[in-house]
């Protein structure tokens, strides 16, 4: 059963989506070379207990952080340590959440560390970036949940990419194992949301208004692959290859999509893609 929300309830997940995004612009400051990735964890600790919120990651499962945070060829769920320093030259993707009175919200994007960074691994995150608003365009009242998917794979096949090292196919790798998620009084909800299309998954639900979900694209330079760690959280690319992460949370409601966890709702973005993103309901 998908959770259908109402404009009251939408209006607190866009106040625990405005949460994720403090934490996201704390951390990307705080993400430079020398910083561990603990400390970028306890800055998010200290803009949730700021906002009067709750940590929806810090013990989901066993989870012992408040972000997930992955450096390289991590491709999600790494876990915050004294031991991972950030280099100048790295890539990180920070997926955080929040929860306001019951009510999730979460995100995650990609930043470089430093500079100096390499013209593939800047197109790796604008391609997985830009896929992830493709997915959030496509998502229309009257539309089907392959839909989004079908925009976000398309969107991805379309870009040519760089021959990196052995890897000269010049296709990027569509995580396969893992996908966006339905939210709202729980961060991971019915249905799932693969990031490409599948015939055996059909075309899934119809989307109406009030349906909710965490829209995430997950792309490697390499394989589609990947490997959990022995830590049974951490997931890697099985060639090794660097990927980049990006999410936002999305309610649909009449006048259109409402990017939750977008300090400006997903307007100026949406406008470009030719869509009015919804009114904020807090505005």
């Amino acid at each position: 059963m998908v959770q259908i929300k109402t404009p009251e309830q939408i209006a607190k997940m866009r106040e625990a989506g405005l949460v994720v995004a403090a934490i996201h612009a704390a951390t990307r400051e705080a993400a430079v070379p020398g910083a561990t990735t603990k400390d970028l964890d306890e800055v998010a600790r200290k803009v949730i207990a700021d906002h009067g919120a709750k940590s929806n990651f810090l013990g989901y499962g066993g989870f012992p952080a408040t972000i997930c945070t992955s450096v390289n060829e991590v491709v999600v769920h790494g876990i915050p340590d004294e031991k991972t320093v950030l280099k100048d030259g790295d890539i990180i993707s920070i997926d955080a959440g929040a929860i306001v009175d019951g009510w999730h919200g979460d995100a995650a994007y990609t930043a470089f560390v430093g500079t100096g960074h390499a013209p593939e691994l800047v197109e790796l995150s604008r391609v997985t970036e830009e896929s992830m608003w493709a997915g959030i365009a496509a998502m229309r009242v009257g539309a089907r949940l392959v839909d989004i998917s079908k925009a976000i794979e398309s969107y991805i096949k379309r870009q040519p990419r760089p021959a990196v090292g052995d890897h000269s196919l010049g296709k990027y790798g569509i995580v396969e194992d893992y996908g966006g998620h339905g939210i709202g009084t729980e961060m991971h909800m019915d249905p799932h949301l693969l990031n490409y299309v599948s015939r055996k998954r059909g075309k899934g639900p119809k989307l109406v208004p009030g349906f909710c979900l965490a829209i995430e694209p997950m792309v490697s330079l390499g394989t589609p692959h990947t490997e959990v760690l022995e830590d049974d959280w951490t997931v890697v690319s099985t060639d090794g290859t660097w990927s980049s992460h990006w999410e936002h949370s999305v309610a649909l409601t009449e006048a259109g999509p409402l990017v939750l966890t977008a300090v400006d709702g997903g307007k100026a973005k949406l406008a470009e893609l030719g869509v009015t993103a919804a009114p904020d309901p807090l505005a």
